[in-house]
């Protein structure tokens, strides 16, 4: 088998989070490629040999797989990368998603504990409350696109003027802005060439407030009066309310959405969202769980693992705008969370107050330097990291508290599966574990793990 060669093969599974284990046909050889569901009958090129294993990219559908059993509900789906197993039904998606998590978690955690399975969103469609959308061109030197990548591409981008995993304000808000841009022929940004105006368009919708955020991202290389953008989307008809426009400025090389300025083009930089019967105020940058309904069934979930904390003191390890924290702040006797992005930490303090909760305090840094400068220590730990997981550095420092019970929320099972390790060998076991499915029609899910000192 050599790069380059092309292959017939059926998937036989998908391994987290979009490995497809293909069979080729008439070689006793597994090739992994991406992006396929079990049960396909696929065309794919050989793109990687490493030490013998191979890896493929897919070219081509053959045959559906008898999981298919759904029609597309988009007009950019299979091409666009947003979302995978849309033509899967929703039972299949959380069986799939069980498989996988358990798989991972068996091979990871010593002795016993118990699985509890896939907890579903209570949302399947126009569940997510923030959404990136890249300006560019679907194919090269064509008309202005606003929306997602192609699948394996970094250049391309669909226009997604009908995604179903928004709210339907957001493609009005999409489909706007785009017209708006078009008809002025405003550049966007070239990553290669480092030319060009506009780059992102940042939306965020409180899902169940309607609170709507519009953040339009661009260079400074050209200058217009966006007065008139503003009033555009001010007359848009639309089933929440914008309240804030938001022109933000980013020069940096790099394609990541980021301030380094920004500037109020109407109303206020930032919406509330509510969870569990708390408002939570969110700016632009600030972490808030992106599926809303499916948060308050991560939170309660959280909350049923503690069980009773009364006179305990919980340190809420990357805490973000401190949702997990006051949410769990009237069963426990004090919250301290700790956050390394500044403007999520006001956001986090500003929301206890106008909660009306005393007992949470939330500190800016790394967690890892923060933790030195903390006087009480904990009687719980609640960990919510990022995608890569806990740095290696810091996880002793926070095992070493020895606390009994240790909640570790992870938004990417293999992460949590490398810590566990770790904690594990600290004398740590974990007694339950299941998934949340805040990402529908996504390779993703959120995984709930409970440990016990013992």
């Amino acid at each position: 088998m050599k790069k380059g060669q092309v292959y017939e093969g059926l998937i036989e599974k998908v391994e987290f989070p979009n490995k497809g284990i293909v069979t080729v046909e008439g070689e006793d050889k597994k090739v992994i490629v991406k992006n396929g569901i079990p049960g396909q009958k696929i065309r794919f090129a050989v793109n990687k040999m490493r030490k013998g294993k191979a890896e493929g990219r897919l070219l081509e559908v053959l045959e559906q797989s008898s999981l298919e059993t759904k029609k597309p509900v988009c007009s950019i789906f299979p091409a666009c990368g947003g979302c995978m197993y849309q033509t899967m039904s929703y039972d299949d998606q959380m069986k799939m998603k069980e498989a996988q998590v358990k798989e991972i978690l068996d091979a990871a955690i010593v002795g016993d504990y118990e699985f509890e399975g896939v907890k579903a969103s209570p949302k399947e469609f126009a569940y997510r409350n923030k959404m990136e959308f890249s300006f560019g061109d679907e194919y090269k030197d064509g008309p202005l696109s606003l929306g997602l990548h192609k699948k394996g591409s970094t250049y391309d981008v669909l226009t997604a003027f009908d995604c179903k995993l928004v709210h339907e304000d957001m493609n009005k808000i999409l489909v706007c802005v785009l017209n708006y841009f078009k008809e002025r022929n405003v550049s966007y940004y070239k990553k290669m060439q480092h030319e060009g105006y506009l780059r992102h368009l940042l939306l965020r919708r409180g899902d169940i407030t309607g609170e709507i955020l519009v953040n339009l991202v661009t260079t400074t290389q050209e200058e217009y009066d966006l007065t008139p953008f503003v009033e555009a989307l001010l007359a848009l008809n639309l089933e929440g309310k914008i309240v804030g426009i938001l022109h933000i400025l980013n020069d940096s090389l790099s394609d990541v959405v980021q301030s380094d300025e920004t500037r109020v083009l109407y109303g206020q930089d930032y919406f509330y969202e509510k969870l569990l019967g708390m408002e939570f105020k969110i700016t632009p940058f600030s972490f808030f769980q992106p599926n809303s309904r499916a948060a308050e069934v991560l939170y309660s979930t959280v909350r049923d693992y503690l069980g009773d904390m009364k006179g305990k003191t919980l340190y809420d390890l990357f805490s973000g705008t401190g949702t997990i924290g006051q949410i769990l702040s009237p069963v426990a006797e004090k919250v301290i969370g700790v956050e390394i992005v500044k403007e999520a930490v006001v956001a986090a303090n500003e929301n206890a107050k106008h909660n009306g909760i005393t007992n949470c305090e939330f500190l800016a840094g790394d967690v890892f330097k923060v933790l030195d400068e903390i006087e009480e220590k904990p009687d719980v730990i609640v960990l919510d990291p990022p995608r890569d997981g806990i740095h290696p550095k810091a996880l002793p420092k926070i095992l070493d508290y020895g606390v009994d019970t240790i909640v570790y929320i992870s938004c990417k099972v293999t992460s949590l599966a490398r810590d566990l390790e770790m904690m594990q060998a600290k004398g740590y076991r974990v007694v339950k574990a299941v998934a949340v499915d805040q990402f529908v029609h996504t390779v993703h899910v959120e995984v709930i793990a409970l440990l016990q000192k013992n």
